[in-house]
């Protein structure tokens, strides 16, 4: 169990959101926004769906000191790496220096529920993980587009509203903790079938590694994509012996497209929702803390769940 975080004292990372329909909608906002900062002697970023950066770089006659970033740079394929990426944003566009970055973004949910679920948790993570950064950000939501359970992640995960008349406290704001602790884990339904690999009470882990390699090797997915998997899963399961209690336990299972990996243990949990977004020890590799970190970038899917029998964590990967 860990311990609440200290006190704070007040947060320099702002993180609004405008709601808008078009990007001449959006630009209404974020023009005046990215102009005071340059004023303020702030950087400014735009990372947004082309149409909208167009219409936003028009507007600000082309100013050289306003970057465009295709979204693929800052919202990069896992979201760990995401945060990863913005802070390096950060640091390159500030310098380190005193003053602010301004960003005007778009989050990029991905086609399928299962993808947006990861991109909910990252705009509630980024509320923690970019706490001490000199960084105000514009997120912006096309409510045209974006299904309506995006929406509401929008309206829960930003702490002000922005519209064309102004900057307002946003009163949907839930606490980025218990946003991630209320949203849903998805349901697996190759948990219901046979396992390929199942072990109840693993004491040889060099044997159990073994194992476990011996059956990704036969599915038909990509080498480097198993090679991943297979380390996350060692990373996992050494994490359950390490922190949990025993008995640990494995379970393995593949379809068509993905392979769906749980590794379980007896202990006590972990009541830490932002746990895995970044290196347990902060820049400090050398005190470890790493596993869960680097699941959730080997992986395309991380689930945690902490049960009355210990921690599950379920890994899924996708063969094509």
């Amino acid at each position: 169990m860990h311990a609440p975080p200290a006190p704070r004292g007040p947060a320099p990372f702002r993180h609004d959101v405008v709601l808008h329909s078009s990007p001449e909608e959006l630009a209404a906002v974020a023009v005046p926004f990215l102009r005071a900062g340059l004023e303020a002697g702030d950087a400014a970023v735009i990372t947004t769906r082309d149409s909208s950066a167009a219409v936003l770089r028009d507007a600000l006659g082309d100013d050289d000191r306003v970057h465009v970033l295709p979204r693929h740079e800052v919202y990069a394929a896992r979201t760990p790496a995401a945060i990863t990426a913005y802070r390096r944003l950060v640091e390159r566009e500030t310098g380190g220096g005193p003053g602010r970055l301004r960003v005007v973004g778009e989050t990029d949910f991905g086609p399928t529920p299962r993808e947006w679920l990861e991109w909910q948790r990252y705009e509630a993570v980024l509320n923690e993980a970019m706490r001490s950064s000199p960084t105000w950000g514009l997120c912006a939501y096309d409510v045209g587009r974006l299904p309506e359970e995006l929406i509401d992640c929008g309206l829960r995960t930003h702490t002000h509203l922005v519209t064309a008349e102004g900057r307002r406290p946003n009163p949907g704001f839930t606490e980025p903790a218990d946003y991630l602790r209320a949203l849903p884990v998805p349901e697996e339904p190759l948990e219901a079938t046979e396992a390929l690999l199942r072990v109840d009470d693993a004491r040889d882990f060099a044997g159990l590694r073994h194992a476990v390699g011996a059956q990704l090797a036969q599915l038909d997915g990509p080498r480097d994509a198993m090679e991943d998997l297979h380390l996350a899963i060692d990373e996992m399961a050494a994490n359950a012996v390490r922190h949990g209690g025993p008995p640990v336990r494995l379970r393995l299972w593949a379809s068509a497209d993905r392979v769906v990996c749980t590794i379980s243990d007896g202990g006590v949990g972990m009541d830490d929702p932002f746990a895995g977004y970044g290196p347990a020890h902060g820049e400090d590799l050398s005190h470890g803390g790493m596993g869960l970190w680097l699941a959730r970038q080997l992986c395309d899917h991380v689930d945690v769940v902490d049960g009355r029998d210990g921690l599950t964590v379920r890994l899924t990967t996708r063969l094509h």
